[in-house]
This record gives C-alpha cells, structure tokens and sequence, in this order.
C-alpha cells in the first residue's frame, strides 16, 4: 500500500485483514497484512493436512492481476499459494471443480477459499515450454485439452452457476454490443483508443458477428470451460501426461474459440507463419477429439467461425480482468481491450498473412 493512505481507509482495512476487495494489484499483493492473512490461511490449510513447511515462503510471480507464492513443504519439494483479483475470481472454484471432475487433467487443489479468492496447489513440475514443445507435442497437448472440455460439457450450467463467466455463443453478441459502447475499456480520447473508423467498422458488422454467434451456438459441439489463454506456459507436461493451469482468464463459452491464443502462440514457438500447414496439422488433431459432434468438413467451419468471433470475446476477457485492478496499474494494459477489439478485422492465425 502506498504510504500516505491512511489505515481508516476502507480499502485499507479490507487489505490488512483478508478480506475480499473490488480491486487489486501489486501494492495489495505486498501489503504485509494483507501477505500474513493469505499466508496464515495457507499455514492452516497445510497443518491440516499434515505437511510441514522447510522454508520461508517466496514470492515470485507479482501481477497487477494475480499473484503466487512458493512454499518449501518438507518431503514434498514445495505448494504454490495463489491469489488472484476480483477480474479471475472463477479460477478458485473452477479449479476446485475441474480437480473433482478430471484429475488428472488439473492440478488439484489442496483447499481453497472463494471468499478471498486463495487456492493453494501441488508443485506441478516443468511446463510444456520448459521442457521444449515441438509439433508432436503441441498436438499431444491440444489432443489432451480437446478431451479434457469434452468431458466436462456437461458441467457448463453448473460452472455458470459458480460464477465462471458465462460468454456462451448466444450471449456473446449482447455482450459484445456493451463492449463496443464502453468508452472506457476502449480508451476514447488517449493513445491507445480504439480508432473511431475500426469501431465503426465493427458494430458495421454486428449483425454477421450475431449470424456467426447463433450457427455457433446451433452447430451440435456443446459449451464448456474454454481456458483462453491456453499455451505452452500454461500446461505441465511429464512422462507424456499433460495437465493444464492458471484458469484466471476462463469462461464457458464455444470450446473451440480457445484456439485463437493456442495456434496463435503454437506459431509463435514452432517459428511457422499464420496458415502454415502445421497449424492447420494442429488445428485438425484438435478438431478430431468432437468427431462425435460433426463431420471434419463440419467442424472446420465451425472452427473458422470461432476464429471470427473469439477476437471480441477475448476483449471482453481483458476488460473483465482490468476492472479488477488498481486504477492506477492498469496503465501498461489498458491498450489490450482495444487492441483485441481491432484484432476482430485481423485475418485470424490459420489465414495466410494472419
């Protein structure tokens, strides 16, 4: 916390003592009272269940958004404490309700607490990128992540119910209207405004942004937990098992619309341009997991259209996350709202010159 706010200050109190805040980030993920409540809990929820911390805990990972300790646990390397702000407030739950229903696909928790949005979890080893992730392993990988929503659609109603953002095809074009309008999360009238002819040209295109929403949603392949930035950074990766983390941007949404990051960054790590017959490798493995849902000529339309409409959902991601955080640290983020919003009339990654 910054010196000069006073402990009176509601803001404050609600730090220094646990307790949930309507925004975060990284002088909150400091402030000693909040770190000894977060950290105390912690120290509970390991005696509970028998574990002995070796160490003083460390602090790695420090984002506007979220943060992360590391916690030596005797016999067992070490835990990872996790807190993330009011904009992720479904990874908690959500992580607690993949663990129940696909273990060995998640990172299971230890406890978690929803109030304060905490979540303490296993050592999950090195991820996919640290381990080097080539093109038989993206395609494992994107395999795996297929199946994994696969299994869980059934869960999408109750997820909502959670509290996991719900950017179901059918409401997107709603929600995407309010976005559009938000003068705010499109920064008009600073440096990184979305350009009043960009704005223009997409509400010119709503009503075929609505077409593609409903075939979306009436194309047979069933809602479920779409992770949103899923990549090689986001997955542990041992003896040929992959399990996937960090659910902070998550919805339940299209599972296809979670390819845009994923072959976005496969080209990326693979060093092969947008369309490049890898990604269209990677693209049809993933396909092939929802053969029960549609022929592959049918799904890969399906998955054209996701392309199309994920841009849009992915500001609207952005724009929930950022709401979550200190005014006064959202500055180095605030052009990806509008950045993804214009990212709407980019060619997507499985177009040449995307």
């Amino acid at each position: 916390m910054a010196a000069t706010r006073s402990r009176s200050d509601p803001e404050h109190r609600a730090v220094a003592y646990g307790h949930p805040v309507t925004t975060t980030g990284a002088r909150t993920w400091r402030d000693p009272g909040w770190r000894a409540g977060a950290l105390a809990w912690a120290a509970g929820q390991l005696d509970a269940a028998g574990l002995v911390p070796a160490g003083e805990p460390e602090q790695p990972h420090v984002r506007a958004w979220s943060t992360a300790f590391r916690i030596p646990v005797r016999g067992e390397g070490a835990v990872w404490l996790k807190s993330v702000g009011p904009g992720s407030a479904q990874e908690p739950v959500l992580t607690e309700a993949l663990g129940n229903r696909v273990p060995e696909q998640v990172l299971v928790p230890l406890a978690v607490d929803r109030g304060r949005r905490l979540v303490l979890l296993p050592d999950g080893g090195p991820t996919l990128r640290a381990t080097g992730a080539d093109l038989a392993a993206w395609t494992a990988m994107l395999v795996a992540h297929a199946r994994l929503q696969a299994e869980v659609a059934g869960l999408a109603g109750e997820l909502v119910d959670l509290g996991v953002p719900d950017h179901r095809p059918e409401r997107l074009p709603a929600l995407v209207a309010d976005l559009l309008a938000d003068d705010d999360a499109q920064q008009a009238g600073r440096p990184d405004a979305l350009a009043p002819e960009v704005r223009a040209r997409v509400l010119a295109g709503a009503d075929r942004y609505a077409a593609a929403c409903r075939e979306l949603a009436d194309g047979g392949v069933p809602a479920t937990v779409q992770h949103d930035d899923l990549h090689d950074g986001n997955v542990f990766a041992a003896e040929g098992r992959y399990r996937f983390f960090d659910w902070g941007d998550a919805s339940v949404s299209h599972p296809f619309l979670v390819l845009l990051v994923a072959l976005r960054f496969a080209g990326r790590v693979l060093g092969v341009p947008p369309g490049d017959a890898a990604l269209l490798r990677l693209r049809d493995a993933y396909l092939d997991q929802w053969l029960d849902h549609g022929t592959a000529a049918e799904l890969r339309g399906l998955c054209d259209l996701a392309l199309h409409v994920a841009p849009l959902q992915r500001a609207l991601t952005w724009r929930r996350i950022l709401r979550g955080v200190h005014e006064g640290e959202r500055a180095e983020w605030v052009g990806a709202v509008p950045g993804w919003t214009a990212e709407h009339l980019a060619p997507g990654p499985l177009a040449p010159g995307g």
